[in-house]
């Protein structure tokens, strides 16, 4: 690829506008494609926001194919990951005359497994009436499917648990000595990146090979050359989860029973454990378990579902559970082990891969017992804590600090990185002389100056906020902490929703303050529906939203960032309050007080930009077309109170701005007088 041939293509004589009518260049695109086609030349790392509309896709994906380079593109999404494959990629291959080599891979969690699969059709469990139904989808779907992909399966629920009895997994994997291992779906994913020039990842899957890339001579992904982080300010979220070491009761039950499945078939021909004198470790792992996390139960408050867990914790009885239960992982261990030995020489394939299983599960069942003394004995530098909740409890050690991580398996390693997502920088100019507006980012993600190759680039969104969206921040609601705000706020957005007339995201920061609102807002509004997220899954509910044109959803996280709602369906976002973190969060804790004691302000340095980017992100729900217009509103009074509002407030688009409930009026009142003069679009 010579350096200015993104622009020559992308420009308004270009292949691309030579096949869209009414193509306009953007001069924001071919900003961002010419810096990534000089990241991957001459390897460096680039942070580039590029706001809503500017076509960022196209301009990392026509450098990453003309690049010749072995290139990860990571999402955080697997919508995102489909939209680029199934989409974009074609768009530029017809568009340019490419033919790209590209392949999609998913974590293998998202793949049907022939050996589970057919171990599951003829154990006891398949016969229970739980099973039969979403088994019999299974069985019909497996004859005609290329790609194994259970998100094909449209007729089988999200939470069937035949999908968990059936999907490959990192722990049930045998790789070559399984009978299925040439027609298995996750190797022939595997066989399709190892031959493209560009691999579609999300970001879940990236880490996971990051992980595994450490000390052990194993990976997820095949090798490359440079990666493109698309969605990249959930890079630090992910990365810790795949650099904590996790351990819960649902996995331990997943365990025994992959590894009960396995005895089961092994034990046809063996007189020892069809007696079921073999039964007893299993039991005792399941006993003393129980016991283990029942015992941690008591260290979590009925009000917490997160709580960190002290150094000096494992005494007394927690004590004596762990020993036990490592002790019972032990003898469970050598069980699968035995078992594996006398099956081995089987002439039955299917006893020789039950035997393979029991390898497997021995191995399961060491992990276990290390990562378990690896959380009880985890030194500074990391936050042991406990994730509770009515069906399990989990057991984590955190890194509190990922940076110089991610630096050294990252950024000093992979030749060239591009890092892009709408919500990068904290503010515009950050409004101090000589800081960067990726300051914040750097820090998390180990980009410090002395790296040196780092280039920034803020390329702007070509929608005119300040014709197209009004900010409404009123002064006179109560504090989001008072018992008063509840009544007031939902009383403030029925308000604006009879000016909008709907179309309404009610975003807010937590489950307590959804379900709040959902109560004041639910039957106020007569026909127009007021939806709820939980109610139903994700998709169905922004299917639902838009349909309706009309309708107000009240949701929490999941709905700040990812939801395309584009058109007069989606007209008014309101925020119920400045996003910040959970203070008492075991990992916002953590890393708060490892600033504290660097002599930073752990407000400003941390809560504040995360804040900022958040904010951003439901901000970026409201704009999604030049046609699109409406109103923000943030109905937190903080921003006008607190030193730290105007640095949140900075970080936003420029927008119409008011504290008057009357502007929103008169925004409104033109904003549909200018719809109604436009031309109808087919």
């Amino acid at each position: 690829m010579s350096v200015g041939q993104v622009r020559e293509l992308l420009g308004p004589s270009g292949p691309l506008a030579r096949m869209l009518s009414g193509y306009e260049e953007r001069p924001g695109q071919l900003a961002m494609a010419e810096a990534v086609e000089r990241a991957l030349s001459a390897e460096r790392v680039v942070l580039c926001e590029a706001g809503t509309g500017t076509g960022k896709t196209l301009a990392y994906l026509l450098p990453a194919l003309l690049s010749g380079r072995k290139v990860i593109i990571s999402t955080a999404t697997r919508a995102l990951q489909e939209q680029i494959y199934f989409k974009d990629v074609p768009l530029v291959a017809a568009a340019f005359g490419l033919q790209p080599r590209v392949a999609l891979m998913k974590g293998v969690g998202n793949y049907l497994c022939r050996r589970r699969f057919a171990e599951f059709r003829h154990s006891a469990n398949a016969l229970r009436p739980g099973f039969a139904r979403g088994l019999g989808a299974v069985e019909a779907w497996v004859a005609d499917t290329e790609t194994g992909d259970l998100s094909e399966l449209a007729s089988l629920a999200e939470d069937d648990p035949v999908r968990l009895e059936v999907a490959s997994s990192s722990d049930t994997r045998i790789g070559s000595a399984c009978e299925h291992y040439n027609e298995c779906f996750v190797t022939r994913m595997k066989r399709e990146a190892e031959a493209a020039q560009v691999v579609v990842v999300n970001h879940h899957l990236f880490f996971a090979d990051i992980a595994l890339r450490g000390p052990h001579p194993a990976r997820v992904l095949p090798d490359y050359e440079a990666v493109i982080f698309d969605e990249a300010h959930q890079l630090e979220d992910v990365a810790t989860e795949f650099f904590s070491v996790r351990i819960s009761s649902v996995r331990i039950e997943r365990m025994l029973g992959d590894l009960e499945r396995a005895l089961g078939v092994a034990g046809n021909a063996d007189p020892l454990f069809t007696s079921g004198a073999e039964r007893g470790p299993l039991l005792e792992v399941q006993r003393v378990s129980e016991a283990f996390f029942r015992e941690l139960r008591k260290h979590a408050s009925s009000d917490e579902t997160r709580v960190a867990l002290e150094r000096d914790i494992w005494v007394g009885e927690l004590q004596r559970v762990f020993h036990a239960l490592d002790s019972a992982l032990e003898g469970v261990g050598a069980l699968a082990a035995s078992v594996a030995g006398r099956v081995a020489s089987e002439s039955s394939p299917r006893k020789r891969a039950a035997g393979d299983a029991l390898a497997l599960a021995e191995r399961r069942a060491e992990q276990l017992r290390e990562q378990l003394s690896a959380i009880v004995d985890a030194g500074r530098g990391r936050v042991v804590w406990l994730e509770v909740s009515k069906r399990r409890v989990v057991l984590s050690a955190t890194p509190v600090d990922l940076s110089i991580l991610l630096r050294e398996r990252v950024f000093e390693t992979v030749p060239a990185c591009v890092l892009t997502s709408a919500t990068l920088a904290t503010s515009h100019t950050d409004g101090e002389s000589g800081k960067s507006a990726f300051e914040y980012v750097r820090g998390r993600l180990g980009l410090s100056d002395d790296l040196g190759r780092v280039d920034e680039l803020v390329v702007s969104s070509p929608f005119d906020f300040s014709k197209q969206a009004l900010l409404y921040t009123p002064k006179d609601l109560p504090s989001p902490g008072s018992t008063e705000f509840w009544d007031a706020a939902g009383e403030r957005i029925r308000e604006l929703v009879d000016i909008t007339g709907g179309g309404c995201f009610v975003l807010t920061t937590s489950l307590r303050a959804m379900r709040e609102l959902h109560r004041r807002l639910h039957g106020k509004f007569g026909a127009l529906p007021v939806l709820l997220q939980g109610e139903a899954p994700k998709a169905t509910l922004v299917a639902r939203f838009r349909a309706s044109g009309n309708a107000v959803l009240v949701a929490t996280a999941g709905f700040w960032e990812g939801v395309d709602v584009p058109g007069r369906a989606l007209r008014l976002v309101v925020l119920e309050k400045i996003p910040f973190a959970v203070p008492s969060d075991p990992i916002v804790s953590a890393r708060a007080q490892a600033l504290e004691e660097l002599g930073q302000s752990a407000f400003m340095k941390l809560h504040v930009p995360a804040a900022a980017i958040a904010l951003k992100q439901g901000f970026g729900r409201l704009v999604r077309t030049q046609r699109d217009v409406g109103v923000v509103a943030l109905l937190d009074e903080r921003v006008h109170r607190r030193g730290y509002g105007s640095k949140l407030l900075r970080a936003l688009p420029d927008a119409q701005r008011t504290i008057a409930l009357e502007d929103v009026r008169e925004f409104w009142r033109r904003a549909e007088l200018v719809d109604a003069r436009q031309p109808a679009i087919d």
